[in-house]
């Protein structure tokens, strides 16, 4: 089996507004685009792939007394709308920890909520459950799964151990894996997560 990360943190600084760097890699005999801004693209099947987008994660540290500035769904948002409208896709798939924890749709200001369901318009949206996020909430849109198979690809937000037969799918590509850097010095392991380069936590 083959599999693949999407990590959709790794958007910078204005990607919502200008062609973003990307490159072809192909999984499971699938062409797929890989978009810096943190997307899978599959051209033939005009899907979207994202993961880990964590909505809300700043008001849900706000309810434990960590502040953080209050616009991260808003520029997540309004990044995750560039790259859709980059690709014209047909079919988003967010890949889980859509929301940093079950409480964050019912927290979504009435605009993100607004923003959410215009980019939803005309086009089908799938949400796997997430660790963060594991059960479906109602007014956010779209369809809610656990997993979705389409072609030859597996969609899921943690990837299976040893990943299974062959014959059961041809590839995966799963999220929740954050890319992280560890060095090891003077005995002691410091592992860093090396995604997170904007307020935005996608």
């Amino acid at each position: 089996m083959t599999h693949a990360i999407a990590g959709s943190q790794a958007v910078l600084a204005g990607a919502a507004h200008m062609p973003a760097p990307r490159a072809e890699i192909t999984v499971a005999g699938v062409p797929l685009v890989a978009d810096l801004a943190g997307a899978l693209y599959w051209p033939e099947e005009g899907a979207l792939i994202v993961s880990d987008l964590h909505l809300e994660k700043g008001s849900a540290f706000a309810m434990r007394g960590v502040l953080m500035p209050p616009y991260d769904t808003a520029a997540t948002l309004e990044a995750l709308a560039g790259v859709i409208a980059r690709y014209d896709a047909r079919i988003v798939i967010a890949l889980g920890d859509n929301f940093h924890d079950g409480g964050g749709p019912a927290r979504l200001a009435a605009t993100d909520r607004a923003q959410l369901h215009e980019m939803q318009r005309g086009r089908d949206w799938v949400w796997i459950a997430g660790n963060h996020d594991p059960d479906p909430r109602e007014g956010i849109g779209g369809v809610f799964a656990r997993a979705l198979a389409l072609g030859p690809l597996s969609f899921r937000h943690e990837p299976t151990e040893g990943g299974g037969k062959s014959s059961d799918f041809g590839g995966e590509i799963s999220g929740h894996l954050h890319p992280a850097a560890r060095i090891h010095q003077r005995g002691r392991t410091q592992t860093a997560n090396a995604s997170r380069p904007t307020a935005s936590a996608w």
